[in-house]
């Protein structure tokens, strides 16, 4: 792996798949904000089929991609483009984001501060807060995640900024094999190490999102498998340490199972012992009660089934994703780079130009 070799003080790494339409502001907000610290921005882009690539070219960054769109994944990105990068500290953001100005000199002053913290964050500020999924995710953030308030924290979802000492000592950024829940991943890895984590009550990123139907959006994360992250994930971590801090930080894990469980029940009224007509009501009565009970608790008939469907979903892609063969994270992942160029002014380092240099 040909790796620039000099260092840098912080490289930003932005993870994109088709997005084309968000890449320019995303790259221009990295080059902003890294005007007063130093360092690179990297694209580590997922074999996008449409311009991104050709609009990050435009920009004094360093662009990396997939040999193969088959070795895509939630995972792959962050890992492709921290095997291309410099930085003595990694910021990862998704294509869909754009860096807040200012927060890059509060995380690095926290972490110079307090040497035990391997990772910061700060808020990440929702811009599509119209969507079904949306309204869910931030209904969810206030009750149940605290991980996304200020202060430590048991994970970094929506990105952060990292020492490299502590991700070389948790073996590599992200599990290849993971379609989602790379970041608490890689947090479970460093806190089992004994690092800590931190949210601090800054602005770090604008996000976008995906602007689509909830449904429709259901249906792209089963056949991107991004809902068979958790399985995944558990099969990841079967006999390691940190086990017992992903049982412990999923509060979903046991939801998941729940569900399996109903299924299962649903099955086993086939063949108890009973009248038919009996059985065809028992087993009305337990299909029909999720969706009831969370129709009446979110007081929407629209929300509760799209809650249970969504449950079903993901609870489907544990199993699938459990029972999917893995590939070594520490792997390298076959990658290309198209475009490098690297200007001293304003980041402080030699310019580099080189394109589609083949690494594998």
């Amino acid at each position: 792996m040909n790796t620039p070799t000099a260092p840098c003080r912080v490289s930003v790494i932005i993870k994109a798949l088709n997005e084309e339409a968000n890449i320019a502001a995303a790259i221009e907000s990295c080059l902003a904000a890294l005007a007063d610290v130093g360092g690179e921005v990297i694209l580590a882009d997922s074999a996008s089929t449409d311009g991104t690539v050709q609009v990050a070219s435009r920009y004094p960054v360093r662009v990396v991609q997939l040999a193969s769109a088959g070795d895509r994944s939630c995972g792959a990105g962050p890992q492709l483009g921290y095997q291309h990068s410099r930085g003595e500290y990694v910021y990862i953001m998704d294509g869909d984001m754009k860096m807040v100005p200012g927060f890059l000199e509060h995380a690095l002053a926290f972490l110079a501060q307090h040497p035990e913290i391997a990772g910061v964050a700060g808020r990440v500020v929702e811009q599509n807060t119209e969507s079904l999924e949306y309204r869910e995710r931030g209904e969810r953030s206030l009750r149940a995640e605290p991980h996304r308030n200020p202060g430590p924290v048991d994970r970094l979802d929506g990105g952060g900024l990292y020492r490299r000492r502590a991700i070389e000592e948790a073996g590599y950024i992200s599990d290849r094999n993971l379609h989602s829940y790379e970041e608490f991943d890689l947090a479970v890895r460093l806190r089992s190490l004994g690092w800590k984590l931190w949210r601090l009550p800054f602005d770090a990123v604008t996000h976008f999102g995906h602007d689509a139907p909830p449904y429709r959006l259901l249906l792209r994360r089963w056949r991107s498998r991004y809902a068979c992250g958790l399985g995944e994930l558990l099969r990841g971590a079967l006999g390691k340490p940190r086990m017992k801090l992903v049982v412990r930080g999923l509060r979903e894990l046991r939801l998941y199972l729940g569900v399996l469980a109903w299924w299962a029940l649903l099955v086993a009224v086939a063949f108890w012992p009973m009248e038919s007509d009996t059985r065809v009501t028992v087993f009305g009565v337990l299909l029909g009660a999720p969706f009831a009970a969370m129709s009446w608790r979110k007081r929407s008939l629209s929300r509760g089934v799209y809650s249970v469907v969504s449950w079903c979903v993901q609870a489907a892609g544990l199993l699938r994703g459990f029972l999917a063969p893995r590939q070594s994270p520490r792997s390298l992942i076959p990658s290309l780079v198209l475009h490098d160029e690297v200007e001293r002014s304003p980041f402080g380092f030699e310019r580099e130009n080189r394109i589609s240099d083949t690494h594998r």
